[in-house]
């Protein structure tokens, strides 16, 4: 149930709003959040600077502060939804549950390189509904919300599906933490073959939200992870690319810790294939 102060706007107060109810007011308020974290990034000093899990995996204050932020606001909204955050792990909740990585390239952030991103999803029953990424210095925030698409500023976001060529195409990808992932290597020479660049930028989710904003003709990253990639996900089908495993493309989210693939339709195939080979030198 939501808290009486929050019904006031739902079409009946009286009864549990539908899902597509939840969903809309659920992406005007991600669309809300995102634009107080750009500021809150781009203003607020980096401050103090831990390590993690090892000296390249950072946390600073801009982290926590902004999950903190974002935390509040959707408690606030929703008090019965889960959420799972980067920084402060899970909170519990029915079967809504929120995904946050408050500072998706925290080495950049520390390192003063603008490629940052927030990735803010909502999930009903495991499947995602609304999904929104917010760049801090592109100012940009992309959003999606199943059934009804992707937008960037006002901008739908639709991938056509005409046949692309992997020459002269860039893909993005990301290192597994600090390390190369297994197969990067055979990855990254295939490509050259094909007269295809890689790029790696430091940031997982703005890397994947790319693609379905047309920038980049694929990426790949070495492990799912909702709290990182769950927005940038949803983004990507919502667009109209494709999104897929070792086994094929997938609906909704890739399996947790499982490697995946973001792609134009008219590329998906080629990609794929030099991708599961690069994977396979690996094993």
């Amino acid at each position: 149930m939501l808290a009486a102060a929050e019904r006031d706007g739902w079409p009946d107060r009286d009864r549990e709003p539908t899902e597509a109810e939840v969903a809309a007011r659920a992406q005007a308020l991600a669309h809300r959040i995102a634009h107080e974290v750009i500021a809150l990034t781009r203003e607020h000093p980096v401050g103090e600077v831990r390590a993690k899990a090892d000296p390249a995996d950072l946390v600073t204050d801009v982290d926590r502060m902004v999950e903190l932020h974002v935390r509040s606001r959707v408690r606030a909204a929703f008090p019965t939804h889960g959420f799972t955050g980067e920084e402060y792990g899970e909170a519990p909740g029915d079967r809504h549950r929120w995904y946050l990585d408050p500072v998706d390239g925290t080495t950049n952030l520390v390192n003063g390189v603008p490629w940052t991103s927030m990735s803010l999803c909502l999930t009903r029953g495991g499947r995602p509904l609304v999904g929104v990424v917010a760049d801090p210095w592109r100012g940009e925030v992309l959003e999606a919300r199943r059934g009804r698409g992707a937008v960037l500023r006002d901008r739908a976001l639709q991938l056509d599906d005409a046949p692309r060529s992997l020459a002269g195409a860039v893909v993005g990808t990301e290192l597994d933490g600090h390390r190369p992932w297994p197969g990067f290597g055979a990855f990254l020479d295939a490509l050259a073959d094909r007269s295809c660049t890689v790029r790696v930028q430091g940031s997982g989710t703005l890397t994947i939200a790319q693609v379905a904003a047309g920038r980049g003709i694929g990426a790949c990253v070495p492990a799912f992870n909702p709290v990182d990639h769950g927005a940038a996900v949803l983004l990507v089908h919502e667009a109209g690319g494709v999104v897929l495993t070792r086994d094929g493309s997938v609906e909704g989210f890739p399996p947790v810790g499982e490697p995946f693939l973001v792609a134009h339709p008219g590329a998906a195939d080629e990609l794929h294939t030099v991708w599961v080979r690069a994977l396979a030198t690996a094993r």
